[in-house]
């Protein structure tokens, strides 16, 4: 049995950033908002807790010559606030391709020393592209024009009269704008061109003028869309006409309300037969992918969606289109899961893209809450991986010749390649995005990372669960530690335009953070019950920073306010090393045990180098003997009539209780623990015995309470302990394993020889006879 103490061995030291332990455990009250009646101290929405709606009629079409949106739009806003309004915000996110906008003017320039044929298409092509939106009209009700102002991604419009509390207003709007080439651009809707069959293939995203989202945080949303922060927006029905090329297949947000106006006979008794089957079946065939590509008309067809309740609308539309679909388990519920590709995507999508939308519904459904809409998409395209309302883009294919990866490979230009487990993780990922933030309709213009981390967290747990040992990028400890000791580095709490490092930061830094507090740090079924009950308070409403931190507290009572400060509002590291690790004994004060203890203590220290080479020359008292006198015949480790006397007094002098503690045979260990890294953590703990035996516990993190920098913890047992290893599991992301030991262990590693390549000169390079192969 192992007793911990903890020593107060060393008074408080300030650290490195500036803070002592009570700072680093102090409570953040003063960083989050102040509890009202609309959001509870608890994190959960309160009695008064209000938000917008905005309800559209759309009708769109996608010119394919000219590779253009037409559209006429009517929205209908429902002010629920308890505010008058007198303008309202709609956001103009295509005006980001503007070759004036402040997402162009703003970027820096490119390292040339590393610049991939990639950067460069992209660099041409935005150069290039005539982007951002034409606005048409903007009318009332009645078709009387109304006021607006257009700044940069922003339009306001002018109300006829004050909007009260509790009212609506109607009013339409006319746009066009051009399709970028997604393929040259990272965007996130666009086209792609197959120029072996002279077919297009469009995933239109945020496309439409929207609502901007009013807020009782915040008001109006006011910040540009520079690229990175992507939506805050209002929940609403969607009634959507799209008019496309007759031989298009088109898949949306929403429900498909006229089946039988553009699907074959065929196509309808299959899409009626999947809705009715576990098993996957094919609506529209790869054979008739093939036809459609091939064909060319001049007549159109309007596929018409409806969607209620979700906060935006995307689309996309393809003559090479084949679709497959089944359903899928939500709990109770069922969902019709499908997904679109070209015959270019074979044979991974057709095996892989539908179970895995219904692996990521099941998983996802089981720790938050059940999937509430009736279809989920996945869709293959020109976008790298890209989430809205019920449906998704993920980019991943084989190579032309069918073959692939399976596990993610880096290109030279630090891309990663096709491959099996790349085209899992992003469907998980972008459908999972279903539930954040689509329903829970967290702000991603302001905080990146409660979409994206919340969300790559439940991916890694997903992932974990398609099969054993997925290899799995971001989740794990381990895997953050090169980004948690990189520079320039800036809180997860930071604005999503100013984000340095952007995936490790709002997605992977926060998806590691949430794996350690679930695994490490609460345990697990603190954690997933906490999570559920954030997740279910805020379906369908806006949640803020402050209401996860606090739901995770308030459902687990678990004060978390260190961790929320150190990963979330801090920039340290964990670096924890055992510094120094002492013995202590006790003294029993018997001459017949001690003496004998410091004897054997003397006997274990080596001969100094001198004495060594001193021992074979004779010394002076062994030429004169009569020198030697009572000190030099006595033995200092001797048991004295005087040692015996000191040891009956002391035993007089003690009472039963105190003689029992004065023979206790116990080791003290003193083991010191110093925070590098500055981030405070748990100490998980191996320790070992000398009898072989193992034993491991986890102290948490409140040891550095009163001192952040470096604590003593006392270890009582009966038993020698000849090893102690902090984070055996890699459970910490601690920076450096190896100062985690005691006895340190050497670190194995393998190195490789190579021959050096000669260079030819330029004689041999301007010899026509030296290069009669090509370079490849």
């Amino acid at each position: 049995m192992l007793t911990l103490l903890t020593a107060a061995l060393f008074p408080p030291i300030v650290a490195a950033d500036g803070q002592s332990g009570p700072d680093a455990f102090a409570q953040l009250d003063y960083l989050l908002d102040t509890p009202t009646e609309t959001r509870l101290a608890s994190g959960a929405p309160g009695p008064q807790y209000w938000q917008q709606r905005a309800d559209y009629r759309i009708d769109v079409k996608i010119d394919d010559r000219a590779q253009r949106i037409i559209g006429s739009e009517t929205i209908t806003y429902h002010n629920q606030s308890p505010h008058t309004l007198r303008y309202l915000w709609l956001q103009l996110d295509q005006n980001r391709f503007r070759r004036d906008s402040d997402d162009m003017l703003t970027k820096t320039a490119p390292d040339f020393a590393h610049f991939p044929y990639k950067s460069m298409a992209n660099l041409l092509t935005r150069q290039a592209f005539d982007g951002g939106v034409t606005i048409k009209a903007v009318q009332d009700g009645s078709g009387k024009a109304l006021a607006y102002t257009v700044n940069k991604t922003m339009m306001r419009v002018e109300l006829p009269q004050p909007l009260a509390g509790g009212a609506q207003f109607a009013f339409s709007v006319d746009w066009e704008h051009n399709i970028i080439d997604a393929t040259a651009v990272g965007a996130r809707g666009g086209y792609e061109y197959f120029e072996q069959d002279e077919n297009y293939l469009y995933e239109i995203a945020q496309w439409y003028p929207r609502l901007a989202a009013y807020t009782d945080y915040q008001g109006w949303q006011n910040k540009q869309f520079l690229g990175n922060g992507e939506f805050t927006l209002e929940l609403g029905t969607f009634e959507v006409a799209i008019t496309v090329p007759a031989d298009h297949v088109v898949a949306a947000t929403g429900v498909l309300q006229n089946p039988d106006e553009v699907l074959s006979r065929k196509q309808r008794e299959r899409y009626q037969a999947a809705q009715a089957s576990s098993e996957q079946r094919f609506i529209v065939t790869p054979d008739e992918a093939k036809k459609n590509a091939s064909s060319r008309t001049s007549v159109e067809k309007t596929w018409r969606f409806k969607a209620e309740n979700v906060r935006d609308f995307a689309f996309a539309s393809s003559r090479k289109f084949i679709w497959d679909a089944r359903m899928a388990k939500s709990g109770a519920r069922e969902v019709l899961a499908m997904s679109f590709y070209p015959n270019e995507a074979e044979p991974l999508w057709s095996q892989y893209s539908t179970p895995a939308i219904a692996h990521t519904i099941d998983v996802y459904s089981r720790y938050t809450f059940e999937y509430p809409y009736p279809v989920a998409i996945s869709v293959n395209g020109p976008v790298g991986g890209m989430e809205y309302p019920m449906i998704s883009f993920n980019k991943p294919r084989p190579y032309s010749d069918g073959t692939y990866w399976d596990v993610r490979q880096k290109s030279e230009d630090k891309t990663w390649e096709r491959s099996k487990y790349g085209l899992i993780s992003v469907i998980i990922h972008e459908v999972g995005h279903n539930y954040f933030p689509m329903v829970v309709n967290s702000d991603e213009r302001q905080w990146t990372w409660m979409d994206e981390g919340l969300n790559t967290f439940l991916q890694f747990v997903t992932e974990q669960a398609w099969e054993e040992d997925y290899p799995s990028r971001r989740g794990e400890p381990a895997n953050i530690v090169e980004y948690m000791v990189s520079t320039p580095q800036v809180p997860i709490m930071t604005n999503s335009e100013s984000i340095h490092q952007f995936g490790n930061n709002a997605y992977a830094k926060p998806a590691t953070a949430l794996n350690i507090l679930r695994e490490s740090i609460m345990g697990r079924e603190l954690f997933d019950y906490a999570f559920r009950e954030f997740a279910t308070r805020w379906q369908f409403k806006r949640p803020t920073p402050a209401d996860f931190f606090r739901t995770m507290e308030d459902a687990s009572a678990v004060d978390l306010d260190w961790f929320w400060r150190g990963w979330f509002y801090g920039t340290q590291h964990v670096d924890v090393a055992i510094e120094n690790i002492a013995l202590y004994q006790l003294d029993t004060g018997n001459p017949e045990v001690e003496k004998p203890w410091q004897q054997a203590e003397d006997e274990k220290q080596e001969p100094t180098l001198s004495q060594q080479r001193n021992a074979d020359a004779q010394t002076l008292i062994q030429r004169y003997p009569q020198l030697r006198d009572f000190y030099n015949e006595s033995d200092e480790f001797s048991v004295t009539p005087w040692d015996y006397a000191q040891y009956e007094q002391l035993q007089q002098s003690l009472t039963d209780r105190e003689k029992a503690l004065l023979n206790a045979d116990k080791n003290f260990y003193a083991v010191t623990f110093k925070n590098i890294g500055g981030l405070v953590t748990p100490l998980p703990l191996r320790i070992t015995y000398g009898d072989g035996k193992v034993e491991e516990l986890q102290i948490p993190a409140e040891i550095w309470r009163r001192n952040a920098e470096q604590v003593t913890k006392l270890f009582v047992t009966e038993r020698e302990i000849t090893g102690i290893a902090f984070d055996p599991y890699r459970s910490t992301a601690d920076a450096n394993p190896a100062n985690n030991a005691w006895p340190r262990q050497p670190k194995a590693s393998r190195f490789k020889l190579f021959k050096e390549k000669e260079e030819p000169n330029p004689m041999r390079r301007n010899d026509k006879t030296q290069w009669e192969q090509p370079i490849l």
